[in-house]
């Protein structure tokens, strides 16, 4: 995604924030390939953050079902913004591999999925970069 700020339209509400689906995509500035996903509903105050996969995770490489890429109308996979929710530990940073958002980009529309039959971790640690 080129724009600073974009919407995005989750299909279903993602795990846990049960019924948001409205969010918007914001850079964080300075900090290339980081995201925060904030709810747009002016009475929440739901914020994740996420990264960008291809930018921190170049061997992260998850395989998406016909399902899923029908249901985020995916053409083709340079559409399709892969994000890890990154969540802060007492050891460093984690990353959900197990269940990404996807984006597609032309859309706007969203899925987090479960990656069912692939050995992704739910927590896995992010080394730092050098």
């Amino acid at each position: 995604m080129s724009a600073v700020t974009a919407p995005v339209a989750f299909v279903a509400p993602p795990f846990g924030l049960e019924p948001l689906v409205d969010f918007v995509l914001d850079e964080v500035e300075g900090a290339t390939g980081l995201f925060a996903l904030r709810a747009t509903d002016t009475s929440s105050e739901v914020r994740l953050y996420v990264l960008d996969a291809a930018v921190h995770l170049p061997d992260y490489s998850p395989v998406l079902t016909d399902e899923q890429t029908t249901g985020l109308d995916l053409h083709d996979a340079a559409e399709a913004l892969l994000l890890v929710v990154a969540t802060p530990a007492a050891s460093g940073m984690t990353v959900n591999l197990l269940a990404p958002v996807v984006v597609n980009t032309r859309t706007g529309q969203a899925a987090q999925l479960i990656l069912e039959g692939q050995d992704w971790p739910l927590r896995a640690e992010l080394a730092a970069r050098a």
